[in-house]
């Protein structure tokens, strides 16, 4: 395991789940990546589905921009988002001390995610 996974601790990941054909993900990165600079305390991620497929499982994204957001090894939001670094910002503060309640097909997307992908992906 990648020593950016193996030391998960309470650290918030922001994971964005695009594809490379999605105009609207290509437009969005920039401010994505503005958001990752601007929250060094968080970890970032840049995963292309359709070059994830396997880790991606029977998880089918059907809106572009999505994102998964979770505290350490704990999903906390799954679903797409508005394009803007204002709505990330807002959605990755309001969750950062909130409980996990999403259900377990978000959690299992993470744990796929988190030995392989996010150590090639994360910003």
């Amino acid at each position: 395991m990648d020593e950016g996974t193996r030391e998960i601790g309470p650290r918030l990941w922001v994971i964005a789940l695009c594809a490379g054909w999605c105009g609207v993900c290509r437009d969005w990165r920039p401010a994505f990546l503005a958001t990752a600079r601007a929250h060094p305390e968080w970890r970032f991620a840049w995963v292309d589905v359709e070059d994830e497929d396997e880790a991606m499982g029977g998880v089918d994204i059907t809106t572009f921009p999505s994102v998964l957001i979770a505290r350490g090894r704990e999903a906390l939001f799954f679903g797409a988002i508005g394009p803007s670094q204002a709505a990330l910002e807002r959605l990755a503060s309001a969750l950062e001390n909130q409980p996990a309640l999403l259900p377990g097909d978000a959690q299992a997307l993470l744990e796929r995610l988190l030995p392989e992908v996010l150590p090639r992906t994360s910003t």
